[in-house]
Order: structure tokens, then sequence, then C-alpha cells
């Protein structure tokens, strides 16, 4: 996306939340994704870890959207939510193939590739650099609120009203060719 404005990120239209922190030992903030966080090499979600979050925290959301799709609505890759408030750490691959790592009573709903899991990065060949943020949302209640038949604009809906905290990382991943 050369010379082009960016588009907005997700949450640059809900209210000002209190921020926190997220760090990866998969993803680095501006960094290229590893090739097992792309759809043609395996789909497995980053290892992700937060802190500093509010205290009235009860749960939490995890995302990660692409704002660059050539879609006029972006591209949901991952939406999971009542994460427990004891839970500050996922694992690689927790969303990913057997959910190892995902804690119990967390809910995936379809991503855009129509799966409930962490579906990777594939931007179209030649379509330039795209970003894929991953956001933590620290939720000021035990249950957001959607089952698992939501659709992740639902679940954002619902975050705008109900998120005290947000943290975020952004790796980025182009396809060259086209």
């Amino acid at each position: 996306m050369t010379d082009q404005k960016q588009p907005p990120l997700p949450h640059d239209f809900h209210p000002p939340v209190a921020s926190f922190e997220v760090v990866s030992e998969d993803v680095s903030e501006g960094g290229r994704l590893r090739p097992d966080q792309l759809y043609s090499e395996g789909n497995t979600s980053p290892h992700l870890r937060w802190d500093g979050f509010p205290a009235e925290t009860r749960s939490f959301a995890v995302t990660c959207f692409d704002p660059d799709a050539p879609t006029g609505s972006g591209f949901w890759h991952w939406c999971v939510f009542d994460i427990p408030v004891s839970v500050t750490e996922l694992p690689a691959g927790a969303g990913s193939g057997d959910m190892k790592g995902m804690p119990e009573g967390a809910i995936h709903v379809r991503n855009d590739f129509s799966t409930r899991d962490f579906g990777g990065a594939a931007p179209p060949p030649g379509d330039g650099p795209h970003r894929y943020v991953f956001t933590v949302y620290a939720v000021q209640d035990e249950k957001l609120g959607p089952d698992g038949d939501a659709s992740p604009a639902f679940v954002g809906f619902n975050l705008r009203f109900k998120a005290i905290g947000r943290a975020q990382l952004i790796g980025l991943h182009e396809e060259v060719g086209g």
C-alpha cells in the first residue's frame, strides 16, 4: 500500500480506554510474521502475554484483524473472548489445531475464513504489505455476552461498550507477485 493512507485500525472507532502491554515470542511490533503464521503454512496462532491491565478486569478477548484486506471491511483472522482473568498468556498454537493452551470456557467465533480458530495471514499476491493487528482487550465483565455463533463484528460491538483496556501488537506480511 504505497502512497495511500492506511485504513484505520478496528479500535480507532472505539472510545479511549486504558492501555496495557502485550508481548510475544513470535511477533515483534512492525516485524514480519513467521511462515507458520501464514494461511498456506500452518495457521499457528502466536504466543501472546499481557500485563498492566486495569484492576477491574474480569476477562479478556483476543482478536487478529487485517485492516488492509481489499474487502472494504478488512478481514478477521481470529476472535476469541471470555478468556478468564487468571489467564494472561496464550502459548503459540493455542488458537490452532487442537487448541492446546486455550483456557476452558473461552469462546472462538468464526473468522472470515469461516473457521473457529486462528486463520493465518493470506494477502493477495502483489497487494503490498498488510498489517495484522493482534489486540488483547481487558473486559469489565466475566462474560462478554455473545455466543459462539456471533460474528467478529458483533463481538467488536460488545467490546466497544465493555472493554476497559486494550493492548495491541502489529505484525506484517506481504505476498510478492501477482
